[in-house]
């Protein structure tokens, strides 16, 4: 039988703490796997902060840096100055980036810091308890929200891609996700570009990847799948929003 899929060897060898159905996972293949085809993995910083993204240490096999919560481009920033040599990464969830981390993501984007971002968005704080976050959708029950998020009172739901896509620094921007294997796939494709990007010299790049979060939304995991599709994606749109043709 022909073998037709290997793990990657930047993806460690051990079991994973994920909820089950939670899309970390799968965004770690891809990131590995990326690794692996462009031979970035021994020259590669990733930097992980506080929440559910922080354990990305834990799964690849690359330097790795934690950073407090929502300053992971800051440090990123630094390591990236100080080593241009080499490919440096921040994985963060976005009650990390979009909430306490707005001013650090911003001000690294209008720099055009030359490093590359995944920011994983479920629309909730997954490790602290499920409550709201910036990007929880209009009427999306929370533990801070228990009868679903009102905008009056707090606001509407961040698009922190379209709003970076206004900053002149940003080499390359777009949206992902992974609740199938065709977008599975589409994502990869955004993960590539972004990390060349970074390889080139272009600048700032990030990748936006809808994500679920089937323990603090109280689903199953093929509940919160489907909830991705009706719900996130209507609010959250697909596809690239800056790319370094745009730059070029």
């Amino acid at each position: 039988m022909k073998k037709v899929f290997t793990r990657p060897r930047a993806l460690a060898d051990r079991p994973t703490h994920y909820c089950p159905g939670c899309i970390h996972g799968v965004a770690h293949r891809m990131i590995a796997q990326l690794m692996d085809e462009m031979e970035l993995t021994d020259r590669a910083v990733g930097i992980s902060p506080v929440g559910c993204a922080v354990f990305a240490y834990n799964y690849l096999d690359c330097d790795f840096q934690q950073a407090a919560h929502g300053r992971a481009p800051a440090v990123a920033t630094g390591i990236k100055r100080a080593w241009p040599d080499a490919f440096v990464f921040a994985y963060q969830g976005d009650g990390d980036l979009a909430s306490i981390g707005t001013a650090e993501i911003i001000h690294a984007a209008s720099r055009g810091e030359n490093i590359s971002v995944v920011f994983i968005n479920n629309a909730i704080y997954g490790m602290t308890g499920g409550q709201m976050a910036p990007t929880t959708l209009e009427g999306q029950r929370t533990t801070t929200s228990p009868a679903g998020r009102d905008l009056k009172s707090t606001g509407h739901p961040m698009r922190m891609t379209e709003m970076l896509a206004t900053l002149p620094g940003v080499a390359y921007l777009a949206r992902g996700s992974c609740h199938d294997v065709k977008h599975i796939k589409a994502t990869e494709r955004y993960l590539r570009k972004a990390f060349e990007a970074q390889e080139a010299g272009h600048g700032f790049g990030m990748v936006e990847i809808v994500a679920n979060c089937p323990t603090n939304w109280g689903m199953s995991p093929v509940e919160s799948i489907d909830w991705i599709k009706e719900n996130m994606l209507p609010y959250f749109p697909l596809g690239e929003f800056r790319t370094t043709e745009e730059v070029d």
